[in-house]
C-alpha cells in the first residue's frame, strides 16, 4: 500500500507537504512569485501591478495602530505615492509560506528590509481565486521591537495611545 501511495505522489505532478499541510502540487513558486512582484510594483511605482496582486476585498495593517486599509481606501491613500517612480521599498527575505488543506489559501510571514526602517516583519494571507490566480487577501506589516527595548518603545508610545 504505501508503494502505491507514494508512486501516487509523484504522478500526481509535485505533491507537497508544507510545514504539515498538504496541498495537490507544489504552489510555492507561483505564490513567491505574486508576493515578490507585489514587493517589487511598490518598489517602481506600479500601481496596476501593486493593485492587481490583491484580492478586490484585501486588507492592509499598516505599522500605525490607525492603519486598517480595505483594499478601496487603501488605494485612495497610496495613490499619490505610485507616480512611477517609487512607492515604498521594502527587500523581503526568510519567507515562510504554509497551505491549508486543499491548498487554495496560504499564509506566510516574512521578513523585510527597508532604508530608513531597517527590518520589518510581514504576515499575510493569499487566496486562489476562480481563474486560478493567486492574490493577497490580507497583509500586516509591524516593526520588530527587541525584547529588551520593548519597555522605552511603551514607554514612549503610550501617551499618544491615551493610556
Amino acid at each position: 500500500m504505501r508503494t502505491v501511495l507514494i508512486g501516487s505522489a509523484f504522478v500526481l505532478g509535485g505533491c507537497a507537504i508544507e510545514r504539515g499541510s498538504w496541498t495537490a502540487f507544489d504552489e510555492r513558486p507561483r505564490v513567491d512569485a505574486v508576493i515578490d512582484g507585489w514587493h517589487d510594483a511598490a518598489a517602481r511605482g506600479d500601481f496596476a501591478g501593486y493593485f492587481g496582486r490583491m484580492t478586490p476585498d484585501a486588507v492592509f495593517l499598516g505599522t500605525d495602530a490607525t492603519e486598517r486599509w480595505e483594499r478601496a481606501a487603501f488605494e485612495e491613500f497610496a495613490r499619490p505615492y505610485f507616480d512611477g517612480v517609487e512607492a515604498w521599498t521594502y527587500r523581503p527575505r526568510d519567507r515562510h509560506l504554509m497551505f491549508s488543506g486543499d491548498g487554495r489559501t496560504g499564509w506566510f510571514d516574512e521578513m523585510l528590509d527597508h532604508e530608513r526602517y531597517g527590518e520589518l516583519r510581514g504576515t499575510g494571507v493569499v487566496r486562489i481565486g476562480s481563474d486560478g490566480a493567486w492574490r493577497i487577501a490580507h497583509y500586516s506589516l509591524t516593526f520588530t521591537v527587541p525584547n529588551e527595548v520593548a519597555p522605552r518603545v511603551v514607554e514612549v508610545i503610550r501617551p499618544m495611545l491615551g493610556d
